[in-house]
This record gives C-alpha cells, structure tokens and sequence, in this order.
C-alpha cells in the first residue's frame, strides 16, 4: 500500500494548523475524516507520524520526514494538473510571483497592463517579499517563480535574464559631490553612507558592485538605515547622507519626491541583474522565461 494524495494532504494542513479541527476545515472535510485520513496514513507508514496532546499536535521524526517527502510529491502533484490544464497555453490559469520590494513599485505597473493583454487567461498572483523568504517560498512550492535581483546564492534553482540595473548615487541636492559629473564609491563611503535595513538584497548589491564594506559604528552611535526606497530618498532629502539607488526607480521618478540629485557612479559595472527564477526541473520553466521576455519588453 502507499499513501494517498489526500493523506499527504491532510499531514500538510496539520502540520500547519497545528490542530486537527483548524486542519480539517482548511481541508473542507470533518474532523473524524481528516482524523481517520490520518490514521490510515500511519498504518500505511508503520509509524505514527503525529504525537497527540491536549494542546495541539507535534509531528514525529517519522512525521517530519513524510512531510517533507509530502511537500515535493504535492508540488508534483499541483505542476502536473497546472500543466494538463494549460498544456499548449503558456501563462494561462494559476500563476504565483513573487516579486522584491525595490523591483515591485518599479516594474509592475507597467508589466501587468502589458500581461493582461497578452495572456487575458493569466490569474496572476503576486506576493512582495524579501528575497531569502521568496527563494524559500519557491523551493516549497509556494511560488511558480520569483522576481529577484542578483547576486544572490542561487542553488536549487534556474533563471532567466531580464535586464541589468544600473545602481546610482544619490545626494542631497546642495551636498559638494552633486557639483561632480559622477560620484566614487570611496567618496560616498567618507560621507553619511545610508542603506536599507539588513535583509534587503539591494543593500549588499550597492556594497558588493562598489567594493564597500558596511558602515561602521561611528561615536557609538549605529549608522542609519530605511526599511524602503521611498524612506531611503526621504532621508538623503533631509540632508542626512548620501545612498544609492537603482535606475528603475530613479527612471520611475522616486528621485523627485525629495530634494536629491542624482550622479553616476565611478565604479566598473554598479548593477544589479534581474531575473525571474524557479525550482530547478518545474514544469513551469518554459512560463519563467516567457515571463522574462515580456519583462524585457517594460
């Protein structure tokens, strides 16, 4: 006997529900179905795979190897009735992106006017997430495919080019180096060096493309960060340091929300690539890249 698709299901949603009530309506089934789903599975397996408590449920070693096992079969599963379903029909039917923060507000609004006219069948699902949670959401199925900037480690996984982004300095409007055709990056390390916050891949492009370590603790006191662009350029225009941006945002007019001048930089390639990623052998790699190529277009 081998375990059923419902069964790995149900071990899925209990796993995530922690109770065996909450798992069964997500399941849309009653709890002595979901329970007895359950039970079938442990007798299939030899060995129970949850410990039952007042308190909730904590799977078992064995639980916690046949979830994992669970989670690719199911993946399996979805890609396979998602492929029948749009078999010789690229992009239509469930698609889930996720997309990063700095690209999302810059990108979209013009690449999802351009894909519903393409692909009026798509049912585009978007999810803005920092790009370790993204990766993982991919690797777990979660996602059919990620709008990300790399470097980044990659492992796992496949992608298509879009575009290289060109990253550029930005300054307060009255500041000595906005006087200057283009701005070094040792330059820009001297003066109040702002960057998003820790997590934000962006952060660790600017300094990687310009040969930066971070900033360093100056007086005791920790250098400032944003927890996004729009707060980034916010606080350059308040005259509080220099940073650097990406040109699809400063092409998006995200510079003139605030006093900023905006400089070259004197480095050799300061960019970031971006590229839609999926898990490596998904049936939805051909869609990856054909998303790629209309990205390419905005």
């Amino acid at each position: 006997m081998l375990p059923t698709i419902r069964q790995l299901q149900y071990l899925k949603l209990l796993a995530e529900h922690g109770a065996f009530g909450k798992a069964a309506e997500a399941a849309h089934v009653t709890q002595p179905t979901l329970s007895a789903g359950i039970q079938e599975l442990e007798r299939t397996l030899g060995a129970p795979v949850v410990d039952r408590a007042r308190t909730g449920v904590i799977l078992t070693p064995v639980g916690e190897e046949a979830l994992r096992r669970a989670t690719v079969i199911l993946n399996e599963a979805e890609e396979l009735v998602e492929a029948a379903k749009n078999a010789g029909q690229p992009l239509t039917g469930r698609f889930r992106l996720g997309v990063i923060p700095t690209i999302a507000p810059f990108l979209l609004p013009g690449a999802l006017p351009l894909l519903r006219q393409r692909f009026p069948k798509l049912k585009l699902f978007l999810r803005e997430d920092l790009t370790q949670r993204l990766i993982a959401q991919l690797k777990a199925g979660r996602l059919d495919a990620a709008l990300i900037a790399l470097p980044f480690d990659m492992g796992g996984l496949e992608w298509a080019h879009v575009a290289d982004d060109e990253l550029l300095a930005a300054l307060p409007a009255d500041h000595p180096l906005a006087k200057l055709a283009s701005a070094s990056p040792e330059a820009m390390e001297r003066e109040n060096l702002i960057l998003l916050e820790d997590g934000h891949c962006l952060r660790e492009h600017a300094l990687s493309a310009c040969k930066l370590g971070p900033p360093k603790i100056s007086n005791g006191e920790e250098p400032f960060t944003a927890t996004s662009l729009p707060t980034l350029v916010q606080m350059v225009g308040s005259g509080l340091g220099v940073t650097f941006l990406p040109r699809m945002a400063v092409s998006a007019g995200l510079d003139k929300a605030a006093d900023v001048a905006i400089r070259p930089i004197d480095a050799e390639h300061p960019s970031r690539e971006i590229v839609v990623a999926w898990r490596s052998g998904s049936n939805r790699r051909a869609e990856g890249r054909l998303l790629a190529e209309v990205l390419k277009e905005v």
